[in-house]
């Protein structure tokens, strides 16, 4: 998939910046059970596909995360286990924050808006089913 690159050096920096921090938070996804990991990689490989062609070629050739994204990337699809963790993760965040994070109905409403629009995004993917598990074994040589 061939992305138009941001000509801009301000705007690409912001990019690369983007994609660092989605990456950071996309890890810290594979630790934490209610941050899910791969919207946050899949953040971070489309700001790094528009900023640079160096680290967007690193991520998708990764050990841990590369195969992941080229099949997301090619229309394959995201792992059953992947889209459900996403979703709840998804909406326990949304339902906190609409709770206990705001008093304000706007607020509220564009929460559930921006989830229910993920939730339908998620649902519409494909599910890949190829014979690759996609647990990130840490302990994994080579």
């Amino acid at each position: 998939m061939t992305q138009k690159k941001a000509k801009n050096r301000i705007t690409r920096f912001l990019l690369i910046i983007g994609g660092s921090l989605a990456l950071f938070l996309g890890v810290l996804g594979v630790f934490l059970p209610l941050l899910p990991t791969t919207p946050f990689l899949l953040l971070s490989a489309y700001c790094f596909g528009r900023s640079s062609d160096r680290i967007h070629t690193w991520l998708i050739n990764n050990k841990w995360f590369g195969e992941y994204i080229k099949n997301y990337q090619a229309g394959k699809g995201i792992p059953t286990h992947s889209k459900v963790t996403a979703i709840l993760s998804m909406w326990i965040l949304l339902i906190a924050s609409a709770i206990w994070g705001t008093e304000l109905l706007i607020v509220r409403i564009v929460l559930l808006l921006i989830g229910t629009g993920v939730t339908i995004h998620l649902l519409r993917m494909p599910t890949f089913r190829g014979t690759k598990k996609y647990r990130i074994d840490l302990n994994e040589k080579g």
